[in-house]
């Protein structure tokens, strides 16, 4: 009997299976079928060459346009250069002391080449790709997995590597199909017949050799319905036990410090500010804990919306915690907090006001007795707003009466860290529970990834803030572009303004090589810092910033910068969030192609937060036409987050939707598209809602609760939490 958890060496073959390891990790014969083709092809269909990315593996059908042998100038040897086409566009290919290509490939024929895309003189290439030639049986190997699929109608393209190519990968999975049993489906029939669904054994065996498109739509379709319904089902068990034990009920409090505080505003609070406010009061004033996500743009006044929250559970005997992630963005926190609440945040000081709290601040870098009084302010309540890093969720640091947890930046916590903080209300009581996030969140994005969460939106911008333009400069395209980038640097210090130049990279012996895509390793902090100050912008005051100094030396650089006494500060992206310097009109990104579309609207919302316009530059090496190109193109095009989010999601290659790539976690969620299949997410969370509400364990139906362990495993969970 031949079983999904059956070992691939003894299936096919031992190099097979140590090829399938060592690029996908793929153990199992279960794996091996989850590893879903990328997209499907037919005679005459070719690839569109458009949009593919520097430094990834990719496997492409084009046509053979032209063939040249000639030998190499610097080196010694020959070098084939072949022309390849989709119709609309070239792609090239360099073969290197590899002659007899000159004799399979014709100009003319189809075939499927498999490499690494790299930059050539602003050309996308392949070096030294592999082939398989699907026209013509003398040229073709017979009996090949290519080939036969060609024959039927579709060929499937696996996602492949320079290890294991896609029509190797058909082998197998050819291979497998071949002498496996019968596949249990998880679903239960009823479940699967009142949604139309054909059973998970058709639905495998169609993703892989469909007859033709329509099987090949019905079994996505299951495939989607088995990972939408995997996520919903974990989230409805969390959104379950979130809600088991109850929370501090904290109803707002007349005449209090939160009354005090929204007296002396010197603004009025937005109309989203006051609706997001109100749903929030009112979930404080209940014993069910609240599990809310707020999102909002850059600037659209989070921190007022959380401050008042955390007032609301002071004034109820509790306190709060506010978690950032990183110590820069924590001690900002603090100092806004106590700039905001003026003589309110001074209990117990000379001066302060007679319904006054303290805020203390606590960070892993503070000196020990720096830290014993923090940890004293919190364990004796003292310290009604107590704000810090991941240092707030060490066992040793325990509260009063913890009511209500604010996290900041949401995406960079995950499940473990968030619930440790849940675990510190005592009593048998959970704490409050308000996660933000600057990063716009599509809906479909919220339902699965955040869907434990009620989740609030702010829109609006606050009045006084001023526009931002962005440019991407490319560089490599135009070079006297990079000259005109110090020169506007410059006109804004002339000006009495500040600017970012932002780098991906610190620059010392610790940050290792520049990656595996054979491109240069990413401009560093210090490097650049030293080559500005001594340059372009010599005569400036330019200063660095990044998360590798001490804390102290991070703080005074922050606040040379807010106090103008630095022009242009170097940093890594470690002022991406949180931090406030009006005055601080232009950003510079290096390498900005090496960001994500959100990381860079982020870094973009560090200027224009004064009176004058601010400007973003984003510098870049990448050639025209690649989709790396396309994003930054994107960013360019909008101010607005919600817009960008829509888009970034519609530029990532469907196996990236959930970041799988990032995640360090091998990823099941393959099938499952966040732009287009709202619907199915939709359906599954009322599905899973229903089944959990009746069966918190599903241990009635074990196929399902295998199904969510196998897609949803702890790893995986906590990685949902920070996609």
């Amino acid at each position: 009997m031949t079983a999904l958890g059956e070992r691939l060496d003894r299936l096919v073959g031992k190099k097979s299976a140590d090829a399938l390891a060592a690029a996908f990790n793929l153990a199992t014969a279960g794996d091996l079928l989850r590893h879903y083709p990328r997209r499907y092809a037919e005679r005459g269909q070719l690839t569109d060459i458009a949009g593919l990315e520097v430094g990834e593996h990719v496997t492409v059908m084009a046509k053979v346009v032209s063939v040249n042998k000639r030998q190499m100038k610097t080196k010694r040897g020959s070098l084939v250069e072949v022309s390849l086409t989709d119709g609309k566009r070239n792609l090239e290919c360099a073969f290197f002391n590899q002659p007899w290509h000159v004799e399979k490939l014709k100009p003319g024929i189809s075939a499927l080449f498999s490499g690494k895309v790299t930059a050539f003189r602003q050309k996308l290439q392949l070096a030294n790709p592999d082939y398989q030639l699907l026209d013509g049986d003398a040229e073709a190997e017979p009996g090949t997995a290519a080939v036969e699929e060609f024959a039927g109608g579709l060929i499937p393209v696996y996602p492949a590597s320079a290890k294991i190519q896609s029509w190797q990968i058909a082998q197998c999975v050819q291979q497998t199909l071949a002498v496996l049993d019968e596949i249990e489906d998880p679903f239960p029939d009823e479940l699967r017949d009142k949604l139309g669904l054909p059973p998970y054994e058709e639905a495998v065996r169609s993703i892989h050799r469909p007859a033709e498109w329509a099987d090949l739509e019905r079994a996505r379709v299951r495939l989607k319905w088995d990972e939408a319904l995997s996520v919903q089902l974990a989230l409805a068990q969390r959104r379950q036990a979130a809600g088991a034990r109850p929370a501090p009920a904290c109803p707002v409090k007349p005449g209090g410090i939160l009354a005090e505080f929204d007296q002396r505003l010197p603004f009025t609070l937005t109309a989203g500010q006051v609706e997001v406010g109100a749903a929030i009061e009112a979930d404080l004033s209940v014993e069910h804990p609240m599990n809310r996500l707020l999102q909002g743009e850059v600037g659209s006044g989070k921190t007022i919306v959380a401050l008042r929250a955390m007032l609301q559970a002071v004034d109820a005997g509790k306190q709060a915690a506010m978690l950032a992630p990183t110590e820069v963005l924590a001690a900002q926190h603090a100092r806004s907090l106590r700039e905001l609440l003026g003589d309110l945040a001074q209990a117990g000081e000379l001066g302060g006001a007679s319904n006054a709290t303290r805020i203390t601040l606590l960070t892993g870098s503070l000196t020990a007795p720096q830290r014993k009084q923090a940890m004293l302010d919190a364990a004796s309540g003292a310290a009604g707003i107590v704000v810090g890093t991941h240092a707030l969720i060490q066992d040793k640091v325990s509260f009063a009466a913890l009511g209500l947890v604010v996290v900041d930046e949401q995406h960079r916590f995950g499940v473990e860290q968030r619930d440790a903080l849940r675990g510190r209300a005592g009593d048998d009581l959970t704490p409050h529970v308000l996660v933000m996030t600057a990063t716009p969140i599509p809906r479909t994005v919220a339902m699965t990834v955040y869907g434990d969460l009620e989740t609030s939106a702010l829109r609006e911008l606050p009045a006084g803030r001023s526009p931002i333009s962005t440019t991407v400069v490319p560089v490599a395209e135009k070079p006297a572009w990079f000259d005109r980038v110090w020169q506007r640097v410059r006109e804004e210090v002339a000006g009495g303004h500040q600017a970012y130049v932002v780098c991906p990279r610190i620059g010392d012996e610790e940050d290792g090589p520049g990656g595996a895509d054979d491109r240069r390793p990413p401009l560093a902090v210090i490097d650049v810092a030293a080559s500005l100050a001594g340059g372009p912008l010599a005569g400036l005051r330019v200063g660095i910033l990044h998360g590798r100094m001490a804390a102290d030396d991070k703080d005074a650089v922050m606040q040379a910068f807010a106090g103008a006494v630095v022009d242009v500060l170097v940093a890594t992206t470690v002022v991406e969030v949180g931090v406030n310097v009006p005055n601080a009109t232009a950003m510079v990104i290096l390498d900005a192609d090496r960001f994500g579309v959100s990381q860079l609207h982020q870094l973009r919302g560090r200027v224009g937060r004064g009176s004058a316009p601010g400007v973003c530059l984003l510098v870049t090496e990448m050639p025209a036409g690649t989709a790396t190109r396309d994003r930054l193109d994107a960013v360019a095009s909008t101010l607005d987050g919600f817009e960008l989010a829509r888009l970034d999601l519609e530029l990532r290659r469907e196996g990236d939707i959930l970041g799988a790539s990032q995640s360090g976690v091998r990823s099941t969620l393959k099938m499952l598209s966040l732009t287009r299949d709202e619907q199915i997410i939709a359906d599954a969370r009322v599905v899973a809602h229903a089944l959990v509400a009746d069966d918190a364990e599903l241990g009635g139906f074990p196929g399902l609760a295998g199904m969510v362990h196998q897609v949803i495993d702890a790893g995986r969970a906590e990685y949902l939490e920070k996609a």
